[in-house]
């Protein structure tokens, strides 16, 4: 079957504009009282069903894009049961859309580019893999491949026994989790208890001990604008005792991963705040309560 190829983000992506636009009743989800396999595919990895699942008579198999920020994966439904008939398994056309939710999960669809081998044997092992945990055979998980793959491999397509074995290979690792499961004690499911949380205790250094501080920003809160809080070379937030000499650490920087964010402000008793590139400095309500500056 040459043309029963997987294709995805290019005619895909624009068809998933149009179907988003429209509204076709051709371009909706699987019929109430079908198995919702979308749901059945993300469950076994712990995932949330954040896919929309479109079956469209548009598309000549199945494929996975990204549109407008929404992940989703068209399928034709004439597709599928040709696939299940050939098969003879409805798992054939499972496979088929659990390779889909592989692309998107793997991050292809993030990547620009058409399909390649690599990205194809990643999304056939997720396939093996998640039908195991359905409770899929292998014969039953390769089923699809076998049926729509090539014999020989493509620039853009591994050969079938290739794909295959990548298969196998999903399949065996989830086979080997399952296994291992059976053989020890089921941990305990007791929650975990909390306990209140106490302040830590502040650490005081002399400022004109050996190890001396260096500076390499002031803090100015808005409620306290006559105290003098420093952030040291080790990303300590220390306030200073001119009379006594010394200095109090009473909180740490700490790196976080978001742009506009790049550092969070973390005192004794673990409560946050936001310092954005700019050096203002945010709660956790939005609102601005010091600022962070040159210590010259």
């Amino acid at each position: 079957m040459n043309n029963t190829r997987f294709f995805r983000r290019f005619a895909g992506l624009a068809l998933a504009g149009w179907l988003v636009v429209t509204g076709s009743a051709a371009a909706q989800s699987a019929a109430t009282g079908q198995r919702d396999v979308l749901r059945e595919i993300t469950d076994v990895v712990g995932l949330k069903p954040r896919f929309q699942l479109r079956a469209t008579t548009e598309v000549q198999n199945a494929a996975a894009v990204v549109y407008g920020g929404q992940r989703y994966l068209l399928y034709n439904p004439q597709f599928v049961a040709a696939v299940n008939r050939a098969g003879r398994t409805d798992w054939a056309g499972i496979s088929i859309l659990a390779h889909e939710m592989g692309h998107h999960l793997n991050g292809h669809t993030l990547r620009p580019g058409g399909s390649n081998p690599t990205d194809e044997l990643e999304a056939d092992e997720f396939s093996g893999f998640v039908l195991r945990k359905m409770g899929a055979s292998m014969a039953e998980a390769q089923a699809g491949m076998a049926v729509v793959s090539d014999d020989e491999a493509s620039p853009t397509h591994p050969g079938r026994h290739t794909r295959l074995t990548a298969i196998s290979d999903g399949w065996l690792r989830a086979n080997q989790q399952i296994v291992a499961t059976t053989r020890t004690v089921a941990p305990s499911a007791a929650p975990a208890v909390l306990t209140a949380r106490t302040a830590a205790p502040a650490r005081t250094v002399a400022a004109n001990s050996a190890s001396a501080l260096s500076v390499l920003g002031k803090i100015t809160f808005r409620d306290k604008p006559d105290e003098d809080y420093y952030v040291t070379n080790h990303l300590s937030v220390v306030r200073f005792d001119t009379g006594a000499r010394t200095a109090q650490v009473v909180g740490r920087l700490t790196r976080s991963e978001s742009v506009n964010y790049p550092f969070v402000l973390v005192d004794g008793q673990q409560r946050r705040l936001y310092i954005s590139r700019t050096g203002s400095i945010f709660d956790t309500s939005g609102r601005q309560v010091a600022s962070l500056s040159d210590p010259s």
